[in-house]
C-alpha cells in the first residue's frame, strides 16, 4: 500500500472505521445515535469483565501546542506489512497533518509497506528514503537485528530516524534512533492476556501460541510474556509455538494442526491481529469453541465479532489512532532539530486495554459503526 497525502486530503487506504472516526473528530460527544436509548458508549471497553469501562480508542486529539519552526515539512514512514493495523495508525496521521494545515503549516507524507514483512526490503526501503531528502523517517521495525544496523548508518549520514508504531529498537538494542512513539509494553501484553487466559483456565491445561513474524519485537516480546505466565502455573504448559507471519489464512492452518496433534488443547495465544482470526476461524471449523479459550490482539473487525459471540476470550486493544497522530508531533519536533527531553520524550507510550466480552459491542461501534 503507498499513501501519498498532502495534509488535509484523505489518504488512499479506506478503512470502514474511517467515517465513524470523522465523525468522532468533529466533536459530537460520544458519536451517540439520536434514538431514545442510547447505545454503548463508543469510545469505552471493559478493563476486566463486568468491570469498569475505560477508554480504549481516543479519536479526540489536538496539537499540543508547540509552534512549527517550518512552514513545510515532508515525511517517510514506512511499517512492517500491509494491513488494516496500520490503516488505523493512517487516520491518526492524517488527523495531525490536517490540523497543522488548520496553522498554516504544510505535512507531506508517504506511508508504504510491502504486501509481506521483509526485514531486507524494510532496509532497501529506508536506503532509498535517505536519498530522498525528507525531513524524518519514520520505521516500524520488522527485525531489530537486521534493522538497527541500517538505522544507526542512516543516522551515521545525518539523517533524523524515528520509530514509531508496535515495534521499536531501542538504545538497548545498540539502536540510535531519536525517538520512539507507540507500544512500549508489548511483553505486558502478552503477560496480561495470558494471565487471562490462565484464570479462565483455572489454572490447567495446554497452550498453543501463535506468534507472528519471526524478528519482529512487538510479537516476539508478547510470546516471551505468554511464556514467562505460563511458566508460573505448574499445571499448563505452552506445547506448540509457530509463526504465521501475521496472515489469518497461515493462522487458520497452524492452529488446526494444533487441534490435530493435541485433543486436550485448552487455550491458544494470539500476538498479532490477523492469528486471532484465523485461530478463531479454526476452532469453529472444528466445533471446538466451547472447549479452548482464545485471547489475542487488536481491532480487526472479524475478530470483534468473535469476541462478542465468544469464541474469543480477550483482545487487547491498542490505541492505534494515538499512535498515528502522535507519531507526526514528534516528527515535526525531530525534523526542527529538537531532542528529547526538548518539548517531546524519547519514548511517548500508547496504551493497550483488554477488552472481554462485555466490551465488544461498544468496540464494534466506535470502529465500524456496527449495531447489533
Amino acid at each position: 500500500m503507498v499513501h501519498r497525502a498532502r495534509a488535509g486530503r484523505s489518504g488512499q487506504g479506506s478503512l470502514a472505521l474511517a467515517a465513524l472516526a470523522a465523525v468522532c473528530l468533529l466533536g459530537l460527544a460520544g458519536c451517540e445515535g439520536d434514538g431514545a436509548s442510547s447505545p454503548p458508549d463508543p469510545s469505552a471497553a471493559w478493563s476486566e469483565p463486568g468491570g469498569v469501562q475505560v477508554e480504549a480508542v481516543n479519536f479526540d486529539h489536538q496539537l499540543d501546542g508547540y509552534r512549527p519552526r517550518k512552514k513545510k515539512y515532508n515525511f517517510y514512514f514506512t511499517y512492517k506489512t500491509v494491513h488494516p493495523w496500520w490503516d488505523a495508525v493512517a487516520l491518526g496521521i492524517e488527523d495531525a497533518a490536517r490540523q497543522f494545515e488548520e496553522l498554516g503549516v504544510t505535512v507531506d507524507y508517504e506511508y508504504l509497506a510491502p504486501a509481506s514483512a521483509s526485514a531486507q526490503d524494510q532496509i532497501r526501503r529506508l536506503e532509498e528514503a535517505a536519498a530522498r531528502n525528507f525531513d524524518v523517517i519514520g520505521v516500524d521495525v520488522a527485525d531489530v537485528e537486521a534493522v538497527t544496523p541500517a538505522i544507526n548508518a542512516l543516522i551515521d549520514q545525518g539523517q533524523r530516524v524515528m520509530t514509531f508504531s508496535s515495534s521499536d529498537a531501542s538504545r538497548e538494542d545498540g539502536c540510535r534512533r531519536i525517538a520512539y512513539v507507540g507500544n512500549t509494553h508489548n511483553y505486558e501484553d502478552g503477560a496480561d492476556l495470558t494471565r487471562a487466559l490462565c484464570e479462565k483456565l483455572g489454572g490447567r491445561g495446554k497452550v498453543a501460541v501463535l506468534v507472528g513474524t519471526r524478528g519482529a519485537p512487538c510479537h516476539e516480546d508478547r510470546a516471551r510474556g505468554t511464556q514467562d505466565v505460563i511458566a508460573q502455573y505448574p499445571d499448563m504448559e505452552v506445547v506448540e509455538i509457530a509463526y504465521d507471519e501475521d496472515r489469518a489464512d497461515k493462522a487458520y492452518d497452524l492452529t488446526r494442526e494444533f487441534l490435530a496433534r493435541h485433543s486436550d488443547l485448552a487455550g491458544i495465544v494470539c500476538c498479532n491481529m490477523s492469528n486471532s482470526v484465523g485461530a478463531a476461524r479454526a476452532v469453529l471449523a472444528a466445533g471446538r469453541e466451547d472447549e479452548i479459550v482464545i485471547v489475542g490482539m487488536d481491532h480487526d473487525q472479524e475478530a470483534l465479532g468473535y469476541l462478542r459471540d465468544g469464541v474469543i476470550y480477550a483482545l487487547g486493544v491498542q490505541d492505534c489512532y494515538s499512535i498515528g497522530f502522535n507519531t507526526v508531533q514528534v516528527a515535526v519536533k525531530i525534523a526542527d532539530g529538537l531532542l528529547p527531553g526538548e518539548e517531546y520524550s524519547e519514548m511517548t507510550e500508547e496504551s493497550t486495554t483488554i477488552v472481554y466480552q462485555d466490551g465488544a459491542a461498544a468496540m464494534l461501534q466506535t470502529l465500524y459503526g456496527e449495531i447489533d
